[in-house]
């Protein structure tokens, strides 16, 4: 009896000693990993790699942590990057808007020294056309620095849009309306199918003014070899489109993704005959998420062009 006791017990003490044994292997083996994967860390560290931090470890904690590792070293090269891209876009944005003020600026300087000096006090025509010359570029400079503190309002929450129910056929053709004369004075021609019946959706009256008048005016400059200019509101089962095309030269494919961008000029894609700052259709999209609505674009060049926002229709 006394020696099985004794049997038992040495069993225990061993089978003790085996799990401790085990137990020291396994954290020898978890050490050694924690040591392998700091000293990966501050190597991919100093020598600002792209790697990841790979160990084949049976240590289920041990690869969790390289599981947590390795996702925050991909949210922090993310981060690196849109850096890197808000750097550039901010560069191009200087450069931009560097040129646009620049431009009327000079023109600006030279109208008024010509008027300064006196030369055209005996002809008042010429005085009234340098006049306007001034006034019009003014206006310009006015408007692009406008732009310019929009975005600024927008993007960092300052301009709030709320939302209520708007008649999306009356802001439609209040909108073709003002550029009728535009339109029909460069010899395009103008399509629009809007429903005479009211179409009520969720939106904000000042902001859907704006980006109307941002894609016709887009449409009207850039659709131009086209000869027609066109809008559509489209009324759907839950949703209403709007629809502002053109025929005109288009974007090509590979611009179409970046039309949005802050700082993406269409003169980019387009025709580098007409500059801009590349303000206009990122606060257009701005303010049409603030809508909680969706803009798209699609285009065929020297066929169609067409943005199409879509917003959600009105329940009475």
């Amino acid at each position: 009896m006394m020696l099985d006791l004794v049997l038992v017990l040495a069993g225990l003490v061993l089978l003790l000693l085996v799990l401790v044994l085990i137990l020291l292997k396994r954290g020898r083996a978890i050490t050694h990993d924690l040591r392998y994967v700091q000293y990966k860390l501050n190597a991919i560290i100093d020598q600002d790699s792209s790697e990841k931090v790979l160990r084949h470890t049976e240590a289920k904690q041990v690869q969790e942590l390289l599981t947590a590792v390795n996702r925050l070293l991909d949210a922090n090269r993310k981060t690196k990057s849109d850096y890197i891209r808000m750097e550039n876009a901010l560069k191009k944005m200087i450069a931009n808007m560097s040129h646009d003020l620049k431009t009327p600026l000079t023109v600006v300087l030279g109208l008024t020294e010509t008027m300064a000096h006196g030369t055209l006090a005996d002809d008042p025509g010429e005085q009234r056309r340098l006049s306007l010359k001034v006034h019009e570029k003014t206006l310009d400079i006015i408007n692009l620095t406008n732009q310019f503190f929009d975005l600024a309002r927008l993007e960092s929450g300052d301009r709030p849009v709320p939302l209520s129910k708007i008649n999306l056929s009356s802001s439609c053709r209040s909108s073709i309306l003002f550029y009728y004369e535009e339109i029909e004075s460069q010899g395009l021609q103008v399509e629009a199918d809007i429903p005479e019946e009211p179409i009520y959706v969720y939106g904000n009256e000042d902001a859907i003014g704006r980006v109307l008048h941002n894609l016709l005016s887009n449409a009207i400059r850039y659709g131009h070899d086209g000869g027609v200019v066109g809008i559509a509101l489209v009324e759907q089962r839950d949703h209403v489109l709007i629809e502002v095309w053109d025929r005109g030269i288009g974007i090509r494919q590979q611009d179409q993704a970046s039309i949005f961008e802050r700082l993406y000029t269409l003169s980019d894609s387009r025709n580098q005959s007409h500059q801009g700052s590349g303000l206009g259709l990122t606060i257009t999209k701005r303010l049409v998420e603030l809508m909680e609505a969706e803009i798209s674009l699609k285009s065929m060049p020297n066929e169609k062009t067409v943005f199409t926002i879509r917003f959600m229709k009105f329940r009475f």
